[in-house]
């Protein structure tokens, strides 16, 4: 029987959220299948992957062959590494404590890459926020120009209508002063 490592769409609709299954070569995508390896959401950012690494490692040294997508999700986890790894054991080109060793820091480096990553993404989004709240100070700082100048103008013309008020009265009261006389 010819094995196919796939993906098995689940979810609802414009929310694809897929299980990493084994499968016969003939069966459809959402069909029948042997065992269930694992998960995929593609909808995170990252996207998450659930898998059993050893039972992935198992059936690709079975001969299980993937699809693209699922070839790139293992490549990532790890597995194909791995299976260069063994297959480097079993041709006695180093020993398996050597291969285990590899492993391990083929997975921290890749681990202290995606942790590298993520502070450069964090720093780039605080810097970010900061140009934002920046601008927005500008902003709020030419608001508060105008409502001051527009104060300002109100009050110059308060205190000239004041003025001129001031000015009539004492003329209005000269003026009238001498009529009762």
């Amino acid at each position: 029987m010819a094995t196919k490592i796939r993906l098995q769409r689940n979810g609802r609709k414009s929310y694809a959220f897929y299980s990493i299954v084994i499968a016969d070569v003939r069966a459809p995508r959402d069909g029948k299948f042997t065992e269930k390896i694992g998960t995929y959401n593609p909808n995170t950012d990252p996207a998450t992957v659930d898998l059993n690494f050893e039972r992935a490692l198992h059936w690709v040294m079975c001969g299980a062959q993937p699809t693209d997508t699922v070839r790139n999700i293992l490549s990532k986890e790890g597995v194909y590494m791995k299976k260069h790894l063994l297959g480097g054991v079993a041709k006695g080109a180093f020993t398996e404590a050597e291969a285990e060793a590899k492993f391990e820091a083929w997975k921290n480096n890749k681990q202290s890459g995606l942790a590298a990553l993520k502070a450069k993404q964090e720093e780039a989004k605080k810097a970010e926020a900061k140009a934002r709240l920046e601008a927005e100070k500008k902003v709020n700082e030419e608001i508060a120009k105008k409502v001051a100048e527009k104060k300002a103008a109100e009050a110059a013309a308060k205190a000239e209508t004041e003025a001129a008020a001031t000015e009539e009265a004492p003329a209005a009261e000269a003026t009238e002063a001498p009529a009762e006389a």
